[in-house]
């Protein structure tokens, strides 16, 4: 692969800084990010991914890849401190950040619909399909990325009111059924999730598709309306409030008029969910950030002074994630969502977060712009 030289973007957006300047570098457990850097460096290896705006060049990377792999599988919290000051240079983001929090949600479904499971999860349908900026129909919106092959050509996809009304009834995309509208809605925010079958079988679903309608965030619509305060609209709080007002519930979700759909993947017990990489995603060390602007697989240090480490709670949230998942919300140079683990618990953690934050890319020292 070629060298791309860095662009204007990319020179104007990245001050370079060393790792000794970067506050708790230091008592982060490196180890841990290692582990999580090591699943995506046998992703890299075998395909690169896209260099995205920022500039970091995916055959550095995956040199760095490389010399990963070529140690052994376990490093000492010093040793793999050392593996990514040797091997990367920090640059801190010049732009506000913000992060979010994510989860795998764990629900009860069925494979046939029942009297009880009557909420049905989609796979992708077939006349879905991406649409490129230079194929993007006149008029539509600049992030509108998906739409719906016709006779006519491309046209928008239905939205989620009209697939709620039966738009996809009769085409056999049901991928399984749930019970609840409200837990299916969530999981559709989240992208993924596992499913308790009736015979004590675990089923993973992931992200295959989006209808391609921005994605509206109805807590911040309920928060605007006056439904609920700020404080008690995270995630627990708004689950609450949709299974205890079932109409305007439904109106409200309806409102977010992108709808995903999903695709069932096999993973050993104890594995996160596949994220947009293809690998499994590890609580607390997995970022999804904007995939136009990343190159996935990438180290990113991310800092959150107003959030307190889930593990070490006297602590402030300081950490290396690795670029292996996004999102159609996750929009900017330093925005990010961290992913929190799979269920009820990591679910309370994970929409509790909506906190100020800076990130500092680390880019493979070869390749620093």
């Amino acid at each position: 692969m070629s060298e791309v030289a860095p662009s204007a973007f990319a020179q104007r957006l990245l001050e370079p800084t060393t790792f000794s300047a970067i506050a708790g570098w230091r008592d982060d457990d490196h180890s841990e990010a290692y582990a999580t850097f090591l699943t995506s460096a046998a992703s890299l290896v075998e395909t690169l991914p896209k260099q995205r705006a920022l500039g970091i060049d995916p055959a550095r990377l995956r040199d760095v890849a490389r010399a990963a792999l070529a140690q052994p599988p376990w490093l000492s919290r010093d040793e793999a401190r050392t593996f990514f000051e040797e091997n990367f240079v920090p640059h801190r983001i010049a732009a506000s950040g913000f992060i979010t929090g994510y989860f795998e949600p764990e629900v009860d479904a069925s494979l046939a619909r029942t009297g009880r499971y009557s909420v049905p999860l989609y796979r992708r349908p077939d006349d879905l399909v991406e649409v490129g900026a230079e194929a993007r129909p006149a008029g539509w919106d600049p992030e509108m990325r998906f739409g719906r092959k016709s006779a006519t050509g491309v046209v928008p996809f239905f939205d989620r009111a009209e697939i709620e009304a039966g738009a996809l009834v009769g085409h056999d995309l049901e991928l399984a059924w749930l019970e609840d509208a409200v837990d299916a809605f969530f999981i559709h925010v989240q992208g993924s999730a596992r499913l308790k079958l009736p015979d004590g079988r675990a089923m993973r679903v992931a992200f295959d598709g989006k209808s391609g309608h921005a994605y509206t965030s109805i807590g911040r619509l309920a928060v605007e309306r006056g439904i609920l305060s700020r404080d008690s609209a995270d995630k627990d709080g708004l689950e609450t409030w949709l299974k205890a007002h079932r109409e305007e519930g439904r109106a409200l979700m309806r409102e977010n008029r992108s709808f995903i759909f999903f695709r069932e993947t096999s993973q050993r017990e104890g594995e996160g969910p596949i994220g947009a990489v293809g690998v499994p995603l590890a609580a607390g060390r997995s970022l999804a950030i904007d995939r136009t602007l990343h190159t996935f697989h990438a180290p990113v240090w991310v800092e959150a002074d107003g959030l307190a480490d889930p593990e070490q709670p006297s602590h402030p949230f300081r950490r290396v994630m690795i670029a292996q998942d996004t999102g159609s919300a996750i929009i900017g140079p330093a925005r990010g969502d961290i992913f929190f683990g799979s269920g009820v618990v990591a679910g309370s953690l994970a929409g509790r977060v909506r906190h100020a934050a800076s990130m500092i890319v680390l880019i493979p020292n070869v390749a620093a712009p």
